[in-house]
């Protein structure tokens, strides 16, 4: 805490090392945050930074996403967009403003979809419909596979050309289903529901290519999970890419990274070491996982505690100063530049209605005798005025209470109230009398009548 008190000494900082001051607080204090929030005025800079500002219906924001952070941005943001970033908290220290650096961006319905997605996640898992126990064992010869999914999907295509490659004596029944929309989970269902009721395969697989979190929501639908776990047929689910994971993924018996990578499962002659396998995968995953979350806390304490020493931080703040003079460059020179043409055209069509030369000279005339007027009347006015200001003067002093002072007398007064007659003091009251130069402060000791 500083103080301007004299038996302290005074620690005196410049501008630039309590901005640096702040900063480091601000960074180390609060650390990374998640914020919901709207988007406006939305800057591109021609380096690859965009600035922009976050609000809400009270406040707002100033925010800054660095080109090395923004090029893993799946969306394109504009104005009025609903978000959800990762950001740490900041100030620019060349203008002192406080502000966001925002490392991950998304939009705001994608993250509402993963709080539904975990939600529903802990529900189920709570009801033991993930447990290991609840797993049914692929059968070990599987001469016949019913697959769910899109009849004109990459993913069908991909299962058929596996099988046929690497296992082509076994027959596949396609239950076609949509596999995107909001009808495709009841159309799964019935699926699901066909192949129990006809008992004509071995092993059913739940299956369609990649996409967003939104293309594959309608496998995170709470009845087709419930309809999966209570199936009589071992199902294998294989939805997305290797890094997708849906409500389906969880419930089935076996989870596969891809459609692909299902169809290598299903041909295998014996599953016995495919179990043993997926089940050490699975074990590996999670120390994997673990592992990485315990050392990404790890590396989030280290950076925030390095953060305000690391050099990209002044690199980004230099960065957002040349983003900023140029834009302002940029908005100066069209500015000056319209300007300069607007008026240039309204010279080019005044000169070109009238003729220069004689009006020139008609002008120069007319501009000579009205200053030589205009001098002459001021002239004159001034000399009037400064008279009139002289005998107000003259007058203002006369009758000033200061005039009065200067020629020896002196004015007395009590509680700021002049005294003029001896009835309003008392003996012993205290009198002040003011004169020229000063007060004279008195004590009443006798009142005398005329």
């Amino acid at each position: 805490m500083f103080t301007n008190s004299p038996s302290t000494s005074r620690q005196i900082l410049t501008v630039t090392k309590l901005n640096r001051l702040a900063r480091t607080v601000l960074e180390g204090e609060i650390g990374l945050i998640w914020l919901s929030a709207e988007i406006s005025n939305f800057v591109a800079a021609a380096s690859g930074h965009w600035y922009f500002t976050l609000k809400d219906n009270k406040a707002q924001v100033r925010a800054a996403m660095f080109k090395g952070s923004n090029r893993n941005v799946r969306i394109r943001p504009k104005e009025g967009d609903k978000i959800l970033v990762r950001a740490s908290v900041g100030l620019y220290e060349a203008r002192g403003d406080y502000q966001l650096v925002v490392e991950h961006m998304e939009s705001d319905g994608e993250g509402a979809l993963k709080q539904a997605f975990e939600a529903l996640k802990f529900k189920l898992h709570n009801e033991g419909l993930f447990d290991a126990t609840n797993k049914r064992p692929l059968p070990e010869r599987i001469n016949r596979i019913g697959v769910i999914t899109s009849s004109s999907g990459a993913a069908l295509h991909d299962v058929l050309s596996v099988l046929k490659r690497r296992s082509p004596q076994t027959e596949v029944i396609v239950y076609p289903s949509m596999v995107q929309g909001e009808t495709a989970p009841q159309q799964l269902i019935n699926a699901l529901r066909t192949a129990n009721r006809r008992a004509e395969v071995d092993v059913l697989l739940l299956t369609r290519g990649g996409g967003s979190l939104e293309d594959l929501w309608c496998f995170n639908d709470e009845n087709l999970a419930r309809e999966v776990a209570a199936s009589a047929l071992p199902i294998v689910s294989a939805v997305g890419h290797e890094v997708d994971f849906t409500i389906s993924d969880f419930v089935a018996d076996v989870r596969a990274p891809t459609p692909s990578a299902a169809a290598e499962i299903l041909s295998q002659d014996s599953t016995a070491l495919y179990q043993t396998l997926h089940q050490q995968k699975q074990r590996l995953a999670r120390a994997i996982h673990q592992y990485l979350q315990a050392s990404k806390q790890q590396l989030v304490l280290k950076k925030q505690r390095l953060n305000a020493l690391h050099p990209q931080s002044r690199i980004q703040s230099q960065w957002q100063t040349l983003d900023r003079l140029q834009l302002r460059l940029t908005h100066k020179m069209t500015s000056d530049l319209a300007i300069a043409e607007k008026q240039l055209h309204a010279l080019d069509y005044r000169l070109s209605k009238q003729s220069p030369s004689a009006k020139v000279t008609r002008a120069k005339d007319k501009l000579n005798y009205a200053s030589t007027k205009l001098l002459s009347s001021m002239n004159s006015l001034i000399k009037s005025k400064k008279s009139e200001f002289g005998g107000k003067v003259s007058l203002l002093q006369s009758v000033s209470p200061l005039s009065t002072l200067a020629r020896g007398y002196s004015i007395t007064f009590t509680d700021q109230t002049a005294i003029n007659s001896v009835d309003k003091v008392n003996v012993g009251d205290e009198i002040k009398s003011r004169v020229t130069d000063g007060e004279i402060t008195s004590t009443v000791t006798n009142i005398q009548r005329q």
